[in-house]
């Protein structure tokens, strides 16, 4: 994992990724592992606790791997995925959670959202 990268207790969700440095608007956040591609037959022998690292890519499943997999989901997420990279829709402070917004994904299951953002939607579907 990159010296830029921090993973500690999220007041959103769990564990998350924060910025160890400032990051610029259209910079690279997060390259992807992408060593973890699954098929819909891997998926459903997965065990639950790993489905919720899961993203859909077409047909094939990424399981993310560090630190990716501790994005947390935000209604006003500060990156947006690009090419199997979280790249800065903003600038990004040393010291802010790194986050996504989760209801762009492809079969994503409805859940709650704990981003409390002037704009959170509450339940992301």
């Amino acid at each position: 994992m990159s010296e830029d990268l921090i993973i500690k207790k999220s007041s959103i969700s769990g564990k998350g990724v924060f910025a160890n440095r400032n990051f610029n608007k259209g910079e690279r956040v997060i390259k992807w592992p992408l060593e973890k591609i699954l098929t819909k037959k891997d998926v459903n022998i997965l065990p639950e606790s790993e489905k919720k690292f899961l993203v859909r890519d077409g047909k094939k499943y990424i399981l993310m791997q560090l630190p990716a997999r501790y994005v947390n989901h935000s209604c006003n997420a500060n990156t947006k995925p690009k090419n199997n990279h979280d790249i800065a829709i903003r600038d990004i402070k040393k010291g802010d959670e790194i986050t996504s917004d989760y209801s762009k994904e492809d079969g994503l299951d409805k859940f709650k959202c704990n981003c409390n953002s002037y704009n959170c939607r509450k339940i992301i579907k």
